[in-house]
């Protein structure tokens, strides 16, 4: 999303566990409620894991501007911390039977 703020493996996370538990018609009150408790329960074990939430926190640098952006180019953390953060994200959704 390269606005620095929540990282993109975590979002997509969310959107997995959207996908698996939430509603198919909006009418269905307890999927969605089914869905808040799942996503309350992953965010809260990557806040238990004191796992920070956002790109900035993440990569250390401020990507949504040009000079963070080719920071982090230069110091290859998209293909050093993102490809770690959705491999620990993967396993942790893997491991909440997603």
């Amino acid at each position: 999303m390269r606005s620095g703020e929540v990282c993109g493996a975590i979002s997509g996370a969310v959107l997995v566990i959207g996908l698996a538990s939430g509603q198919a018609r909006m009418e269905d009150r307890a999927a969605k409620k089914n869905c808040y408790a799942k996503t309350s329960e992953f965010m809260g074990r990557l806040k238990a894991g004191n796992q920070p939430l956002t790109c900035r926190q993440i990569l250390g640098c401020d990507i949504s501007n040009r000079e963070g952006h080719e920071r982090a180019i230069k110091a290859g953390l998209f293909k050093t911390k993102c490809v770690d953060m959705v491999r620990k994200i993967g396993g942790l959704l893997e491991e909440l039977g997603y």
